[in-house]
């Protein structure tokens, strides 16, 4: 199955066969299965941005059986503009489908000005909630993550807080991004004695940013039974073929600047594409596509969260799920390129 770029304006009918192809992986030791692939809306949703375009990769996503849709208080731009964005994309045409769809939201960076608009505090992060909830219209998220670590506030305070999402019906689960091991065992066990277990972890992950690898995170989600779900698999675009010949114009180093910068795209870093773009044609893989099947490999990876600014990159992404075998040799060669 391949989604058209172009839908007909109107009233949405999911394809039927969503289900038949997508992967689905139980996140940790819940009762939660995620598609292996997720759709993050942190640069494509915002009011900058064509609500139509993003409208028919919703679409596309949810046809190809991507369940997942993955927002924060802050995506934008401006702040908040996702979130309000896909709330008017979901009454129009995903309402029906609410009890399919796993919807997540953040709070732990910047949001509002003063004191008590960002980091972990529990007034931060529940009236960040409401406030989320308010821009989509919806009851409750099925996940709420603190975004990230806060060194100020007590571990107890954040965790609390996420408990208490829970206890009032606005969030189903609770996870948390970017927190290192030993951060994350304490959180597991302060979540398990309040009664609400730790659902998931997001970090930063690529073949380029092995972070969690270094930290030995993966062992520590593994043994608490938390699913983990990885952001930036293509190091912002850095891991496709866009590069290979220079900067073009509309490419998010040149454009924005702020999460990817033209000289962190280093010769070096060219050169290990150009190498792993040689093994993905071999495997009749996009390097994208590889990118995202190598993450795969790791059964405690539950989903890969991708992004897209049209409807064909859903289309490569999904791509990749149909060769997630590699053998020993291609394994080690992409090691040795790596390191």
């Amino acid at each position: 199955m391949k989604i058209n770029d172009a839908y007909a304006p109107g009233l949405y009918v999911a394809n039927e066969g969503r289900y038949n192809d997508m992967k689905y992986r139980r996140c940790g030791r819940s009762g939660i299965l995620l598609p292996a692939l997720s759709m993050g809306l942190w640069h494509n949703l915002g009011h900058t941005d064509d609500l139509e375009n993003g409208r028919n990769i919703l679409r596309a996503c949810f046809d190809y059986g991507i369940t997942h849709f993955d927002l924060a208080n802050n995506y934008g731009p401006p702040f908040g503009a996702a979130e309000e964005n896909f709330g008017r994309i979901f009454r129009q045409d995903f309402k029906p489908y609410r009890d399919e769809l796993v919807i997540s939201t953040k709070a732990g960076w910047d949001m509002w000005p003063g004191p008590y608009g960002n980091f972990g505090s529990r007034k931060y992060l529940l009236a960040s909630l409401d406030q989320s909830l308010k821009r989509m219209g919806l009851e409750y998220v099925d996940i709420f993550y603190s975004h990230r670590p806060d060194p100020h506030t007590p571990l107890e305070e954040t965790m609390g807080a996420l408990h208490s999402a829970v206890q009032q019906g606005k969030a189903l689960y609770v996870g948390i991004s970017q927190y290192k091991s030993e951060a994350t065992t304490k959180a597991a066990e302060i979540l398990r004695q309040m009664g609400t277990p730790l659902l998931i972890h997001q970090p930063r992950y690529s073949m380029m940013d092995r972070w969690v690898e270094e930290d030995g995170l993966l062992p520590v989600l593994e043994k608490e039974g938390v699913g983990a779900i990885a952001f930036s698999p293509l190091e912002q675009g850095v891991l496709t073929n866009k590069y290979l010949d220079g900067f073009p114009e509309d490419s998010r180093a040149v454009k924005d600047g702020r999460y990817l910068k033209t000289a962190q795209i280093t010769e070096e870093r060219l050169n290990k594409v150009r190498a792993l773009n040689v093994i993905a044609h071999r495997r009749g893989q996009s390097v994208a596509q590889l990118a995202v099947s190598w993450l795969l490999i790791d059964p405690r990876i539950t989903s890969v969260l991708i992004g897209a600014s049209k409807v064909s990159q859903i289309d490569d992404n999904v791509g990749a799920l149909k060769n997630l075998d590699f053998s020993e040799e291609e394994k080690a060669e992409i090691r040795r390129i790596l390191s």
